[in-house]
């Protein structure tokens, strides 16, 4: 996993890792989560990508339009 780059400094992303169709992340306090083209949904995946990749607004993004809808939880 790459680390997030946190450029706001308040992020609860601690790392994330993308493919094709799905991105991972890395939570400080709650584990890795994989979300995927299946669930959320592939426009969601991307916006998640290009935000992991930007190191900026992705915590927000997840608990804005994502929330719970993630496909597994990994631990």
């Amino acid at each position: 996993m790459k680390p997030y780059r946190n450029l706001s400094g308040k992020s609860g992303v601690a790392a994330y890792e993308c493919g094709d169709g799905f991105i991972r992340v890395r939570f400080i306090h709650d584990g890795i989560y994989e979300y995927t083209h299946a669930r959320p949904g592939r426009v969601h995946v991307a916006n998640m990508q290009q935000r992991a990749e930007a190191g900026r607004g992705l915590a927000t993004y997840i608990s804005r339009f994502v929330r719970e809808n993630y496909a597994r939880k990994l631990d």
